[in-house]
């Protein structure tokens, strides 16, 4: 539903996005407009994304109008994304045979090396076979030195 509405707000449209600060993964939190409409604000105010408020309250009022309002995610009870990431990350990181470093670097039958994180659609189904040449990760940075790329899911 989410991924549907941005691309509604984005499709032909003049985009620009302005970097404010990198989350805990090295991903960059910005503000993005779409012919100058807040694209963020836009997907909260309607309860189809949070306002990351470590980051910045900027967008806080507009969660509590869509709260109040139970539309989207607030039809009901919903765990925060960065909330789930950090539960997968520390159930894999438990789980990897290299401690902290629960990062599945994967070959792809057409040899594409990719790096799939705890969280991504069919990372419980990839076993690492480091005889074939792939690995674990303990940071995004690491597969991506090392010359891996992260999968595209849509």
């Amino acid at each position: 539903m989410a991924i549907g509405r941005l691309a509604e707000l984005v499709e032909g449209k003049q985009v620009e996005c302005i970097a404010d600060d990198r989350d805990d993964y090295g991903r960059i939190i910005a503000v993005c407009y779409a012919d100058g409409v807040d694209v963020n604000a836009t997907l909260v105010r309607e309860g189809l994304a949070w306002a990351f408020l470590r980051f910045s309250d900027d967008y806080a009022s507009l969660e509590a109008e869509a709260r109040a309002a139970a539309r989207g995610v607030w039809q009901g009870e919903a765990e925060t994304p960065w909330d789930y990431r950090a539960d997968k990350w520390a159930h894999a990181a438990e789980a990897s045979p290299r401690p902290g470093c629960p990062i599945k670097g994967d070959i792809s039958p057409n040899g594409e090396h990719l790096y799939v994180m705890p969280w991504s659609p069919g990372y419980d189904q990839i076993v690492i076979d480091e005889a074939a040449g792939e690995r674990w990760f303990c940071d995004e940075a690491e597969a991506q030195v090392a010359g891996w790329r992260s999968p595209k899911w849509r």
